[in-house]
């Protein structure tokens, strides 16, 4: 690089890494906003001050359920999912060079589905039994479309229509259960399948919370190699990473986020999808949006809870919601691969 062009690059640099921390503690913020909003609004509007002395251990009549038992797991458990399903939905979107890779399209949530279903419609179970089924579940079938994509060499188009096959039979099979299943039984199953943060108790959160920071924490770590991959195979290969460890790696971290995620939650629909196309809008060239994407997940979550509780006619489950979001996205898509 000739001397005369150095300072032109550095101030480039500069100037995309101040637009990146700018983007990041807008989104934090943002962040915070709606974490108060969830503990604040509800059925009772309960003041900042209020919150506060209950979460400090004072007992106040008639807040203390509200606040600690309701609310507090519902905004802990739509930020840590809206994290876990932005990242994981990112490191697939990056890792396979596709958008419509996201974990929700190519089987990866109907993997711990189909498990959870069945517990509930077949085996009568609830509770930490159909989390820990999902988290199994998820884990084996995501194993098993690695496998059965990767022939003689892994290769990204494989995996993606391998996984969408994947989904297409797992959600037949859900299908069937629901039809085959006593009509009492139904609604448990459909109100876990929509994706909803109702009835998620503060034991669910220390277990979520662990797989999602620590597996997101793995994510980063391996965030420069998953950036060298973009270039390709061969550069990867020259700058010594190791090609199959690392996707094995990252897709097994990302694979953690979701189960743990959809275990507690359902499978919350197009949060994996939409986090990382929007954080990568949001961050701008040459700077890696793996980090906003986890904020952009922790954004639309709690901000669509909001709007199902709070906004709409009739309450709706946020999966409702943050599907509607979603299926305008995957359709503009699907056209313009279509026109390309």
């Amino acid at each position: 690089m000739k001397a005369e062009h150095y300072p032109t690059v550095m101030i480039g640099y500069h100037k995309r890494q101040k637009h990146y921390i700018k983007v990041t503690v807008i989104l934090l913020i943002i962040v915070i906003i709606f974490a108060a909003l969830m503990m604040i609004c509800g059925n009772t509007v309960y003041s900042p001050k209020t919150i506060w002395r209950v979460l400090s251990g004072e007992e106040i009549k008639g807040a203390v359920f509200a606040i600690k038992t309701l609310r507090l797991p519902r905004m802990l458990a739509a930020i840590l999912c809206g994290i876990a399903f932005g990242m994981a939905g990112n490191t697939f979107q990056v890792l396979l060079g596709n958008s419509l890779a996201s974990p929700d399209i190519i089987g990866v949530t109907s993997g711990a589905s189909v498990a959870a279903v069945f517990g509930i419609l077949v085996l009568g179970l609830s509770g930490s039994a159909i989390s820990l089924m999902a988290v199994v579940s998820g884990l084996t079938v995501t194993g098993l479309i690695f496998l059965l994509s990767h022939g003689n060499g892994f290769s990204n188009a494989r995996l993606i229509l391998t996984g969408i096959g994947v989904q297409a039979f797992l959600n037949s099979l859900i299908s069937w259960m629901l039809l085959k299943a006593s009509e009492y039984d139904v609604p448990s199953a459909l109100r876990w399948l929509s994706g909803s943060l109702n009835g998620v108790t503060m034991n669910k959160i220390p277990g979520l919370g662990q797989a999602v920071l620590l597996a997101g924490f793995g994510i980063l770590l391996l965030n420069r190699h998953l950036c060298v991959l973009q270039l390709g195979d061969a550069h990867a290969v020259i700058l010594g990473i190791n090609l199959k460890i690392t996707r094995l790696l990252l897709i097994l971290l990302a694979l953690i986020q979701i189960a743990f995620a959809t275990a507690v939650t359902g499978p919350i629909s197009s949060v994996a999808f939409l986090s990382g196309p929007i954080a990568a809008r949001l961050s701008g060239q040459g700077k890696s949006n793996m980090l906003t994407a986890a904020l952009v997940g922790a954004v639309l979550v709690p901000a669509s809870d909001l709007v199902g509780q709070l906004v709409l006619p009739a309450q709706y489950p946020v999966g409702v919601v943050t599907g509607v979001l979603g299926a305008p996205y995957l359709l503009f898509l699907l056209l313009r691969m279509n026109k390309s």
